[in-house]
């Protein structure tokens, strides 16, 4: 037993060590059973978590399911008939509910509340995927919880990611997050169905997903999600290609995430790289170029020490693109420096080519940053 605790409270660390986190927050958590109504008691000690994680320098995104349940409630709608229609106006209605409850929750903590409505369509298509990145990531600079939930409203059933586990998971992959927390009612994935057999073990820790694996997930829901223990191992699968550990825990007790790093009982999936070397493995080998840049000689050389691409080092631009585009990196002699995620429009960058970074903004007529490719979305062959 010694040895298990250990372990867990070394996985704990995870959470603790986290730079960026991502937690979900099931229906069935949020919901009181016996009224239907926001379980307060138990958000307010989530709120002072999340604060208390704040102040101590890690940015945190809040995915929460449970507008579809208080909207019902509020509305009055039949919990027996579940219309895509009516499922639509109560999200519409509860998610001024939850909105305004976590707006309340958070401000006794001096914290401020965004709220962040996505699509599938919004992690896939690439400049909508780029334009909520940024919002997100404009939020947490300025030190705001974004509060992320599906926009149910306007989801259809054949396009709607149908339960908020995935939908956390892109979130993390999305802003590359180092940790994804998916607080639920039960304690972890077990190997087998808890619900029939309260002797079965946890399963504490996942380097990979194997078909025996999913084959113990099966498809339990909960009283008001629609999310099972199915799709929190498609979460997890997502999370570990990007390089983010998820933990699987219970929500069920107050301060649900100091429980985590303390070493409660609960299941990780761990990746074999981080979230930048696996963003990076991604823009090598995962992605089409859709243009190319001839750098000079100078502009090659920052590069091999680990510096980003600026418009003054590049010499041409072949190809049409927009912000966040994949291009190809040549030097001047026609060879393969490496690939990289572009900042700018064809258009524009065409105009800064060759010019120095504070003359960027007067050219192009907006404020965005000087590096025609950042860092950290650079990857450089072997150039020496």
């Amino acid at each position: 037993m010694a040895n298990t605790e250990q372990k867990f409270k070394k996985d704990g660390a995870f959470l603790a060590q986290s730079k960026r986190v991502v937690v979900k927050l099931g229906s069935s958590l949020l919901i009181d059973s016996s009224n239907r109504s926001l379980n307060i008691e138990w958000l307010e000690s989530f709120a002072s978590e999340l604060a208390a994680l704040k102040r101590a320098g890690q940015e945190i995104l809040l995915v929460s399911s449970g507008a579809i349940a208080l909207g019902r409630v509020y509305l009055g709608l039949n919990e027996n008939q579940r219309l895509l229609e009516e499922h639509q106006a109560a999200a519409a209605a509860g998610q001024i509910l939850l909105a305004h409850a976590y707006q309340e929750l958070m401000e006794k903590h001096d914290c401020k509340v965004a709220q962040v409505l996505l699509t599938p369509d919004d992690t896939e298509n690439r400049q909508r995927y780029l334009n909520a990145r940024n919002t997100i990531q404009t939020l947490l600079n300025l030190g705001v919880l974004p509060v992320i939930n599906e926009n149910d409203t306007v989801a259809t059933e054949e396009i709607r990611y149908g339960d908020n586990d995935r939908l956390a998971a892109r979130v993390a992959q999305m802003v590359s997050a180092d940790c994804l927390v998916l607080l639920s009612d039960v304690a972890g994935m077990f190997n087998g169905d808890p619900n029939e057999n309260n002797q079965l073990e946890l399963i504490s820790q996942v380097t990979e997903i194997t078909p025996e694996l999913e084959s113990l997930a099966g498809s339990t829901k909960t009283a008001y999600g629609s999310g099972g223990m199915a799709t929190k191992l498609s979460a997890a699968r997502i999370c570990m290609s990007a390089g983010c550990a998820t933990v699987i825990a219970s929500g069920k007790t107050n301060h649900p995430l100091t429980q985590i790093i303390s070493g409660v009982p609960c299941t990780w999936f761990l990746p074999s790289s981080s979230p930048l070397a696996a963003r990076k493995q991604w823009i090598a080998g995962s992605l089409k170029p859709c243009g190319k840049l001839i750098i000079d000689d100078g502009a090659k050389e920052a590069l091999a020490n680990g510096n980003s691409l600026l418009p003054v080092g590049v010499k041409e631009i072949f190809g049409e693109f927009q912000c966040g585009d994949p291009v190809v990196l040549l030097s001047i002699d026609g060879r393969d420096i490496g690939r990289g995620l572009v900042s700018f429009s064809s258009e524009d960058a065409m105009r800064i080519i060759g010019r120095r970074s504070e003359e960027i903004e007067m050219i192009i007529g907006y404020e965005s940053g000087i590096e025609m490719i950042h860092r950290d979305n650079l990857v450089i062959n072997d150039i020496n």
